[in-house]
């Protein structure tokens, strides 16, 4: 008999980011010294008929809220059976923006491995297991941080010295637009300058800058330093085929986009009408490891790169299963500050920046995807949402 779907529970639980506040606005995570921030996951358990049980732990509270539509329909179900399940749900959440099938997915590729008693990337297809990583800073602050253009090429280099291949600044947001852009780009030749021929380098405003002059003239800077990729520069907030268009035929430097638009189909025009120069993906937003891989093969065809956003255990058996991928986002990082991990892994797995030794990380070697949660600490943490479905 195959396997059967008992039971879901979804947890939200919180933990803390010392140290750490938001920007002005309240979005972007910002060093804030003596602030502590709350940061809200999900921990997701798929419990089956065979005593082995998928799990996840990520995710948003909008893709919680997608579980009461998707959950239901999982009961009775042979949890094996990812790609008819990835249809059937991706149809009944055709309204919405899909992103509750991603922890969904994954915990179900988790039980997938635990069946098999093989790591995630080797049901995908290995092509590698040591994977090179990018340090991907906080936003810039004004709190003695990564306050100034030196503070973010100093990091650069304490980045550098620790192994890292690659170095992508999150600047500033939001304030006095023009003082903001003229620290952008002094901030592009300061890190440019001081590391350039040694690291990768990425500029990522995610969506900060206000029209398509203020992208092209930190755009230009860019360029003058030779930077990797310019990603998501302003404010149409990634989604447009034409303006990513426009902007490239203006400018030397590769355009990273997708990150913000949902669904296979809509990434592969991205593709087709040379509005991207790399294609993004990532397992939590683009509906599980289910939905990457496919993202992943259409770059491959299209001849571009597939580039994995955060980071995760997740996110490291996909590029482990992907050849066309040039790097490990390790993120967000501080000179000051904690990585944003959550504490709920048990074990070596590690997503901090010591995690990186001689510039890559590590994909993990157990059954699915081959990390023990903390669920003490998550249960003890719980916000007191606490779904069950059955």
């Amino acid at each position: 008999m195959p396997p059967t779907i008992t039971k879901i529970v979804s947890r939200e639980f919180e933990y803390p980011l010392e140290d750490v506040g938001t920007d002005e606005h309240g979005f972007n995570l910002v060093y804030e010294p003596g602030e502590t921030t709350y940061r809200k996951l999900f921990g997701v358990k798929i419990h089956t008929d065979e005593g082995i049980t998928g799990e996840y732990v990520g995710g948003n509270s909008p893709a919680a809220a997608q579980y009461n539509i998707i959950a239901k329909y999982l009961i009775g179900k042979n949890p094996l059976e990812r790609e008819k399940h990835w249809s059937e749900i991706k149809r009944a959440l055709r309204k919405y923006d899909r992103m509750g099938m991603g922890p969904i997915d994954i915990a179900l590729w988790d039980f997938a491995g635990k069946y098999y008693d093989a790591p995630i990337h080797e049901l995908l297809g290995t092509y590698r297991t040591e994977v090179p990583a990018y340090a991907s800073t906080y936003h810039g602050d004004d709190a003695g941080g990564l306050d100034s253009p030196e503070a973010f090429a100093d990091f650069a280099e304490e980045c550098r010295d620790q192994g890292f291949g690659g170095f992508k600044i999150h600047g500033w947001g939001g304030g006095d637009a023009s003082r903001d852009l003229d620290r952008e780009v002094e901030a592009v030749h300061a890190v440019g300058e001081r590391v350039g021929d040694e690291m990768d380098l990425m500029h990522d405003p995610a969506c900060e800058l206000e029209t398509f002059a203020d992208a092209l003239e930190l755009g230009k800077a860019i360029d003058e330093q030779d930077f990797f990729w310019y990603e998501d520069p302003f404010r149409d907030g990634g989604i447009s085929q034409h303006a990513h268009r426009k902007l490239s035929q203006k400018l030397d430097t590769p355009i990273l986009q997708t990150e913000h638009v949902r669904g296979l189909e809509i990434k592969s025009d991205f593709a087709a009408n040379d509005a991207t120069d790399f294609l993004r993906a990532d397992p939590e937003y683009d509906a599980g490891i289910t939905g990457a891989i496919k993202v992943a093969r259409v770059a491959e065809a299209f001849g571009l790169d597939i580039e994995f956003h955060a980071p995760g255990p997740a996110q490291r058996h996909c590029i482990a299963a992907c050849r066309n991928s040039n790097y490990y986002e390790m993120a967000l990082v501080h000179p000051d500050c904690q990585n944003t991990q959550p504490p709920v892994y048990e074990g070596g797995y590690s997503d901090m920046m010591g995690a990186v030794e001689d510039g890559t990380v590590s994909v993990p070697e157990g059954p699915g995807l081959g990390v023990d949660y903390d669920w003490a600490y998550i249960e003890e943490h719980t916000t007191g949402q606490v779904h069950t479905y059955e």
